[in-house]
């Protein structure tokens, strides 16, 4: 039996994960960074004087990725590291007055790009998707 793959939630996921990297990707090139460095410039702006690993603990990406993502957002001069007062082997990230000042813009992209994916749903549909979206994520990472 031929499967529809528009049947298929995991195909649909990755669709519409790609729909909303494209429509964040295109509004955060124009503003110096890359919609895989939003997750992190959150945080930062959350709290600075983080290290790469409780970076890691909150964004829930890959070491390797955070690593080239860090190595990234510093050449282009979004975070500088700095050494870590206790542990030698550390280091803190901290933003720079560019990415500080970049905070109002690039969530205006964000919301921005979320509002495309979601035009003419009504309040209470995009409530409901999100969560939905926010019930299968819990799902996926108890697998």
């Amino acid at each position: 039996m031929a499967q529809n793959r528009c049947d298929s939630a995991t195909y649909l996921a990755g669709q519409l994960a790609k729909g909303f990297a494209r429509a964040l990707q295109v509004r955060a090139a124009k503003l110096g960074f890359s919609a895989g460095q939003l997750p992190i410039l959150i945080e930062l702006w959350n709290e600075e004087g983080l290290t790469q690993k409780q970076l890691l603990d909150r964004v829930d990406i890959e070491q390797a990725t955070m690593a080239n993502t860090l190595s990234r957002m510093e050449r282009d001069g979004l975070i500088e590291r700095r050494p870590h007062p206790s542990d030698r082997r550390a280091q803190l990230v901290f933003l720079t007055d560019k990415a500080r000042g970049l905070k109002d813009e690039a969530l205006a992209a964000a919301d921005a790009a979320d509002q495309a994916l979601f035009s003419g749903f009504r309040r209470f549909e995009k409530e409901l998707m999100l969560e939905y979206i926010r019930w299968a994520i819990d799902n996926a990472r108890k697998v």
